[in-house]
């Protein structure tokens, strides 16, 4: 028989993709392991994003595998203003950088039974969404694995043509029982919706990956809010002058981050802790709720189907921009206890100074997280970036939420 990929057919192919969801997350023995809980929803993780498509790879009447895809446009890169009649470029110690777009596709999700691997069924799944991605226009291509996922890292990079690209940090904190005391000398504002846009344009659109629909992205049910952290002494909510004028005269310093609810989306669960460790994380749960003064770093109920909250758009600037970024982060830690929440996570360039600033526990963060990238033709991108992938990495990079 000969493996037929297609497009997911919700109706018929749902007990299919969740059979092959359950087998492929099979942990090791003894060791503990991370389940995803999609609610029933197989395209949840791509649902918000502008365009998105779903495959599932079929041989005879049976699920055998499935990925995801996802296309949008961010920046990949800047450019210097040109202005005047004859085009000119402003002159370099004045001009603001622009930044320069592309159609950008992701993959995530790529699934294969154990039972069919090595049948050459992901590289089909692959090969059939990237033909998607050119269809719709996408220039490029990427996708985001565990840096000791050999097997995924060898299809992509020796198969499928895709190079090592990015290395960014996933830092977890576990919300506690107790709530988190933040600075007093720091004061949060939380920005409408419009002035977030507008503050996030003015500041960030030349941040690498920055999606050019960011008021797609802060209009969305999900997002719960952008926030700033200003010296207490600098502003009140009811002297915020707008995102302009506040940029043209800042104070010195101030951060800024948005929230997104992942816990309406979907759940993680960990299993194949021991009996000690269930009993352990209990047990400081149990003193944090009883002596919350003490400020106990407790272990939350992680054996158990639990959500989070996913801290974006983090920025700042100044020499105490890190306490602002502590400060944010306490701010948003509270958030995610008065929503349920076990942990609040967020993705930042390893070379991210601000990173600092965000509390993380080592054993739940991945210091290295492995972003691969493929050009999909050779007719795009502008002229003053060139072939995006052989760019060095910057600073920072803008990751959306809506591919978490």
């Amino acid at each position: 028989m000969e493996v037929v990929v297609r497009v997911f057919n919700p109706n018929k192919d749902r007990e299919g993709v969740e059979a092959v969801e359950r087998i492929c997350e099979v942990g090791p023995r003894d060791k503990l392991s991370l389940f995803t809980d999609l609610r029933g929803d197989p395209v949840c993780r791509i649902r918000h994003s502008p365009t998105f498509l779903m495959l599932v790879a079929e041989l005879g009447n049976e699920i055998v595998g499935m990925t995801r895809g996802c296309i949008k446009t961010v920046t990949c890169g800047k450019k210097a203003h040109k202005h005047g009649k004859n085009n000119q470029a402003a002159d370099s110690t004045t001009a603001k950088p622009m930044p320069v777009y592309t159609k950008l596709a992701y993959i995530l999700g790529l699934r294969v039974s154990p039972l069919y691997r090595r049948m050459g069924i992901g590289l089909k799944l692959v090969w059939a969404m990237e033909e998607w991605f050119r269809e719709n226009g996408a220039e490029y291509s990427y996708i985001a694995t565990e840096n000791d996922n050999f097997a995924s890292i060898n299809l992509f990079t020796d198969k499928c043509g895709y190079s090592k690209f990015r290395t960014p940090s996933i830092l977890v904190n576990p919300v506690y029982e107790h709530r988190v005391k933040t600075s007093s000398k720091v004061r949060i504002i939380k920005l409408d919706q419009r002035d977030a846009e507008s503050l996030y344009r003015l500041k960030f659109s030349t941040t690498e990956f920055f999606p050019r629909d960011i008021d797609s992205v802060l209009n969305n049910n999900l997002s719960l809010g952008t926030f700033l952290a200003v010296p207490k002494d600098s502003y009140r909510p009811d002297m915020w002058p707008g995102p302009t004028q506040f940029l043209a005269s800042p104070p010195h310093s101030w951060a800024v981050l948005s929230v997104w609810n992942c816990k309406d989306v979907f759940t993680l669960e960990v299993r194949g802790a021991s009996r000690v460790k269930r009993v352990l994380a209990k047990t400081t749960r149990v003193v944090d709720r009883a002596l919350p003064w003490l400020r106990l770093p407790s272990i939350p109920n992680f054996f158990r189907p639990f959500g989070f909250h996913f801290m974006y758009g983090l920025g700042g600037e100044g020499p105490e921009a890190v306490k602002m970024v502590r400060a944010l982060c306490g701010f948003a830690h509270n958030l995610a206890k008065e929503k349920g929440c076990g942990a609040v996570v967020t993705e930042v360039s390893s070379r991210e100074p601000l990173r600092l600033g965000v509390p993380h526990w080592k054993m739940l963060s991945c210091e290295e997280d492995l972003w691969c990238i493929k050009r999909l033709g050779e007719d795009y991108s502008d002229g003053s970036v060139g072939d995006w992938t052989k760019s060095p990495p910057e600073f920072s990079i803008f990751v959306d939420p809506r591919e978490v």
